[in-house]
C-alpha cells in the first residue's frame, strides 16, 4: 500500500496544479484574442489527475497524452516558454513549432506526445512499457485518455496486450463525462469505465478525480504494482472540464447546463486542495497566494519568450518529420 503523501509531496502537487491552471487560463485568453492560431483543448478543472499521477514519475518514466495534453506535459516538468512557443508555432517550441497544441512531445521528459487522434495514445504507451520490460528496468508507462477514447478499438487492443504480457503500464481514464459534446450515458452503456478492466484480466479502480490526494494514492498503488512486475491497472478518475471542449467559450455550451457547471465548480480541485493544506498547516492562504503570483509571473515571462521566438524557416519544413 502506497503511503500517504508527506508535506513536501503535498506542496509539490499544489505547485503542479497551480502551474497547469494559470498556464491554461492564460493560453485560453490568448486563443480568444486570436494571438494563438488554431484550437486549444484546455485542461482547467482536471488538474488533480495530472498532478496526482505525475508526482510519482521521473523523466525515465513514459507518458502518452491526448488532444487535451498541455496539463500532462506541464505536470511532468514542461517549461512555460517552450510550451507557449509551440502554441505560437515558433521555432523555440518543444516541437520547433511543428506540433502545435495537440502534438507536443519531449523525449527528455518522457513525454511521447499529445495526440489529436482520439485513442491513439494507449498503443504507443504499451510499446514504451514493453521497452521497460525488455530492458529490465523499474520504469513504467502511463497513458492518459478520456471516456470517449475508451470506446476505441485502439484502447481495447492495448489493454489486451498489456494484460497478456503483464506490462508495466497504468491506463488512466480521465472521465470528464463527455466525449467531445456527447454525454457519457449517450455513448456507452457502462457507468464506470473501470468495469471494463476485469475483461482483460487487470484490476480496475474508480477515484475522485477532483481530489488530488485520492488520485495520488490510487496512482501510487497502480504504479507500484506495475513496477513490481504484476502488470497493468485501469484507473478511472471522475473529473470535469470547466471550459468548453475547445477554448474558453466554445461552440457547444448548450449541451450542458449552467447548474451542472456551477455544481462541479464548487468542487474546484485547487480550491479544495488549498483548503485541505491549510487545515493540515502545510500551506496557509497567504502562502498559496504567493505561489500563484510567482507562477503567474513565470507564465508571463513564458509568453514574452514565445512572442520573441522566431518563426520557423520554411527551409526546415521537413526536418525532424521523417526518420
Amino acid at each position: 500500500m502506497t503511503a500517504q503523501p508527506d508535506d513536501a509531496t503535498l506542496l509539490d502537487i499544489h505547485q503542479r496544479m497551480t502551474r497547469i491552471r494559470i498556464f491554461e487560463t492564460e493560453a485560453g485568453k490568448l486563443m480568444e484574442d486570436g494571438k494563438i492560431p488554431g484550437a486549444l483543448h484546455l485542461y482547467v478543472g482536471q488538474e488533480a489527475v495530472a498532478a496526482g499521477v505525475m508526482a510519482h514519475l521521473s523523466n525515465a518514466d513514459w507518458i502518452t497524452s491526448t488532444h487535451r495534453g498541455h496539463g500532462h506535459l506541464i505536470a511532468k516538468g514542461g517549461e512555460f516558454g517552450r510550451m507557449f512557443a509551440e502554441l505560437f508555432g515558433r521555432s523555440d517550441g518543444y516541437c520547433k513549432g511543428k506540433g502545435g497544441s495537440m502534438h507536443i512531445s519531449n523525449m527528455e521528459l518522457g513525454m511521447l506526445g499529445a495526440n489529436g487522434i482520439v485513442g491513439a495514445g494507449p498503443p504507443i504507451a504499451v510499446g514504451a512499457a514493453f521497452s521497460c520490460r525488455f530492458k529490465q528496468t523499474r520504469n513504467v508507462a502511463v497513458t492518459f485518455f478520456g471516456d470517449g477514447a475508451s470506446n476505441e478499438g485502439s484502447f481495447h487492443e492495448a489493454a489486451n496486450m498489456a494484460a497478456l504480457y503483464k506490462l508495466p503500464i497504468v491506463f488512466v481514464c480521465e472521465n470528464n463525462g463527455y466525449g467531445e459534446y456527447t454525454p457519457q450515458a449517450n455513448h456507452q452503456a457502462v457507468v464506470d469505465v473501470a468495469d471494463r478492466a476485469p475483461g482483460y484480466g487487470m484490476p480496475g479502480a474508480v477515484v475522485d478525480g477532483m481530489d488530488a490526494v485520492a488520485v495520488y494514492e490510487a496512482a501510487g498503488v497502480a504504479l507500484e504494482r506495475a513496477r513490481d512486475g504484476a502488470g497493468p491497472t485501469l484507473l478511472e478518475c471522475k473529473t470535469y472540464r470547466f471550459f468548453d471542449h475547445v477554448g474558453v467559450r466554445g461552440m457547444g455550451l448548450s449541451y450542458r447546463t449552467d447548474e451542472e457547471l456551477a455544481e462541479w465548480q464548487q468542487r474546484d480541485p485547487i480550491v479544495l486542495f488549498e483548503q485541505r493544506l491549510a487545515e493540515l498547516g502545510v500551506l496557509d492562504p497567504g502562502a498559496a497566494l504567493a505561489v500563484r503570483e510567482a507562477v503567474a509571473a513565470q507564465v508571463q515571462a513564458g509568453i514574452e519568450f514565445a512572442e520573441a521566438s522566431p518563426m520557423p524557416d520554411p527551409a526546415v519544413l521537413l526536418d525532424d518529420v521523417y526518420a
